[in-house]
């Protein structure tokens, strides 16, 4: 027979698991009936009495909660003291740690996440008061208060936590990849706070693996990098400064930070981390890729041609060195900034689009090679699809795929094809890459509710191309970065959709799997097809077109800038690598025609080094450097245009002309002067001129762009002729005519996926 004593026993060890059950499962009321039960049944048990006062904090019961751990420790005898507390600590730890698990349960609902993130938090806070310098429980109150948008920088003060890693506390009994992970965790949230720099600077110190620190910064810089936003390349910065002062040749780092220092307008900084990134390159690949790097951020600034010259020249030898050696290699793909990063400089130098883009068409042939030879296995798939019939009744499936389909170029240019796309003969997808939105936003309103359907992807190039090709089933991908993203160019190679496009963005890509490129009449040349690997596509009229563009209030004032009323002002407004010596050479000479003028200069590029090199060339040629002014940056787009109106005449640069801030002068109806080439990028503006029917200030040799900038500067009524001319433009032209070009491209997609049906390559 079972004692009483069995009998009891039994009971408590039924009443435990039942307590241990009902706690799992958020019961706390009942958790606590069944724990109050065992207090009685087994008054020295002191365990039973932590976890009573755990289900009293969980049911908002604090003072009882405290009250019941307090009465049981002041019972305890001194012997008995820290043994005991140190049991309440496991109990709360374990507790925290079992909610903490729950919090990162992917199948938890959000509910429970809150709740649970809540109470490990309080639990935490407990632990606390109790071990006031136990730095695991503080490292886990950091990343709680982190998920519960209430940690604060002073927060590392008033737990003490700063002052615990300035007095070398113990951490080995810490797991270090964990304790980076916090650090990582805080960085993120507050990079921006002192303290938590302090924090994050005192924690790595104690972390004696520089390769570990180095790695976790890289990869978190390089997610945050992607997305286009003022605080995420903040953040990325902050880490990869970090992963450089673990790693100094680091060569990813190096180029990223880079960008990042030039994007934020640390130009001379830039230019010596891409210098560091170039001279760490090995191998005939990776050096064409890092002196790419180079010539951009030197381009960039506005000034050090003479040097970017000597390094595209070099660039031009490596391309033909590489295509007569390159051999693939299984495992080592090549990456697409061999292609994007290196033909992306060419056009700021040179028009020789024959030459130019043959190499282009090269390379490019030999990265899709490269690529469908290293992922065989996953692009025969893709190719089922090219020859399925498709149902007449069924509509077109037509992706646009882009980065910058936000507030940038593209996204203001391509917005209104949007606006007018036919829902009824076509299914429209937008692919945001890397790039973050909010509802409301730019890309909300012109791009995402304007489709079908709308994805973002920051992932990998084969993964987005088999979402597009074996989920969505896409028609038509439209392709508007061109080479200006390498995630986009490596989707596009692998052909993921039976019709492939580009439109819009630079030029074409030199892709095999690219099958058209859209154009007009105007911005390539009648014999442009034998340098194209795509098909041209050339549509009637205009290859983009505009409803308009929002106007904001203007700031720029000619007694702002000491420019007297009745001088003649030219505007040139274009990036630091667009600003070509001898563009510059050729407006001054325009200057020196024309008395009481002056040149204002609007540039992206470093205002100190771009100042210097227009004085120096102002000085060769004749020009007093009190013509010259030099604007800073606007607040926004809308403030932009609507300071153009300050120019009489706008100056067009080359060999890359203007495209969106053309489009943007014509329609604030200033005239321009451009000089007309044979690459793509040196016609925009004579190809948007011609489709507002104005030829007057088009030019096709320096001569003739002295000669129209002297005419519109001393003839103030051929200016007002033009100005007139554009303001009735809007009625008539097909440029601003987005409704018309809407139909246009429809039509073309439809002819595209005609062709494709009957098997026409």
């Amino acid at each position: 027979m079972q004692t009483q004593q069995t009998v009891n026993a039994n009971a408590t060890v039924l009443l435990s698991e039942q307590a241990e059950t009902a706690l799992r499962n958020r019961r706390y009321v009942q958790a606590s009936e069944l724990y109050e039960e065992l207090v009685t049944l087994e008054p020295e048990h002191i365990l039973h009495y932590w976890r009573l006062g755990l289900t009293r904090l969980f049911l908002g019961e604090e003072a009882e909660a405290q009250l019941t751990w307090m009465t049981i420790l002041a019972e305890a005898t001194p012997a008995q003291s820290d043994e005991w507390v140190q049991s309440l600590i496991t109990v709360l730890k374990t507790e925290a740690s079992r909610l903490d698990a729950n919090v990162l349960d992917p199948n938890a609902e959000e509910g429970a996440i809150a709740d649970d993130t809540r109470l490990a938090w309080t639990v935490r806070q407990y632990i606390r008061e109790i071990a006031p310098d136990d730095l695991d429980n503080l490292l886990h109150l950091i990343l709680l208060s982190i998920r519960l948008k209430q940690f604060e920088g002073n927060n590392l003060l008033d737990w003490g936590i700063i002052s615990l890693l300035e007095s070398q506390v113990d951490l080995s009994s810490l797991d270090l990849p964990w304790l980076l992970q916090v650090t990582a965790q805080a960085i993120e949230d507050w990079f921006e706070d002192p303290l938590v720099i302090q924090f994050a600077d005192l924690c790595l110190r104690r972390i004696n693996n520089p390769p570990l620190i180095a790695a976790l910064f890289l990869e978190k810089a390089q997610h945050f990098s992607r997305f286009y936003t003022v605080r995420d390349d903040a953040l990325a910065t902050c880490y990869l400064e970090y992963c450089l002062q673990y790693d100094p040749g680091n060569a990813a780092a190096l180029r990223d930070l880079s960008r990042l220092y030039f994007t934020g307008g640390k130009f001379t900084e830039a230019i010596e981390l891409s210098r560091r990134f170039y001279a760490i390159c090995e191998g005939i690949g990776p050096q064409i890729m890092g002196i790419a790097v180079l010539i951009s951020r030197l381009l960039r600034t506005g000034s050090y041609w003479e040097e970017a010259w000597a390094l595209f020249s070099q660039q031009q030898t490596m391309i033909q060195q590489f295509l007569a050696e390159y051999e693939p290699h299984k495992g080592t793909p090549l990456e697409p900034a061999i292609v994007c990063g290196s033909f992306f400089n060419f056009p700021y130098f040179e028009d020789k689009p024959a030459e130019s883009r043959s190499l282009q068409n090269k390379m490019a042939k030999v990265y899709q090679e490269d690529l469908h030879y290293q992922a065989q296995e996953y692009i025969e798939p893709f190719k089922g699809r090219y020859s399925v019939p498709k149902n007449k009744k069924d509509k077109i499936k037509i992706a646009y795929i882009s980065s910058c389909l936000r507030q940038h170029s593209v996204g203001w240019l391509s917005r209104w094809l949007f606006n007018y796309h036919s829902h009824d003969r076509f299914e429209i997808y937008t692919y945001h890459i890397d790039q973050k939105y909010q509802e409301g936003s730019f890309t909300d309103m012109w791009f995402v509710k304007n489709a079908d359907h709308s994805a973002t992807f920051d992932g990998t190039p084969l993964g987005i191309a088999q979402h597009i090709n074996e989920q969505d089933e896409i028609d038509i991908l439209v392709d508007l970065d061109s080479i200006t993203h390498g995630s986009t160019f490596g989707i596009m190679a692998f052909k993921p959709a039976p019709v492939q496009v580009s439109w819009l963005g630079f030029d074409a890509t030199g892709l095999p799997a690219v099958d058209y490129f859209v154009a007009d009449p105007y911005v390539l040349p009648d014999n442009a097809q034998d340098y194209y690997s795509e098909k041209i596509w050339r549509l009637s009229q205009t290859y983009v077109a505009v409803d308009g563009f929002e106007v904001g209030v203007p700031t720029l004032r000619r007694e702002h800038l000491a420019i007297p009323s009745d001088a003649v002002i030219y505007l040139t407004t274009q990036q630091g690598q667009k600003l070509h010596p001898e563009t510059i050479r050729i407006q001054f000479k325009i200057l020196q025609e024309v008395p009481n003028s002056y040149l204002l200069i609007k540039s992206r590029a470093d205002n100190l080094l771009l100042k210097k090199t227009f004085e120096e060339v102002a000085e060769a040629e004749g020009i007093a450097c009190d013509r010259l002014k030099f604007l800073s940056g606007t607040a926004n787009e809308y403030i932009h245009r609507a300071n153009l109106q300050i120019a009489d005449v706008v100056l067009d640069t080359f060999p890359y002309n203007g495209a969106t801030t053309t489009l943007e002068t014509l329609w604030m109806g200033i005239p321009i002067v451009t000089k007309a080439g044979q690459q793509f990028s040196a016609r925009n503006s004579y190809a948007f001129m011609m489709n507002v029917g104005i030829s007057e200030g088009i030019a096709w040799t320096d001569e003739e762009y002295i000669e129209w900038g002297v005419r519109l500067g001393k003839d103030v009524n051929l200016r007002q002729h033009v100005r007139g001319r554009l303001w009735q433009s809007r009625q008539i032209s097909p440029l601003w005519n987005a409704k018309q070009f809407t139909l246009e491209m429809e039509k073309a997609y439809e002819q595209m996926w005609q062709l494709s049906q009957e098997g026409v390559s």
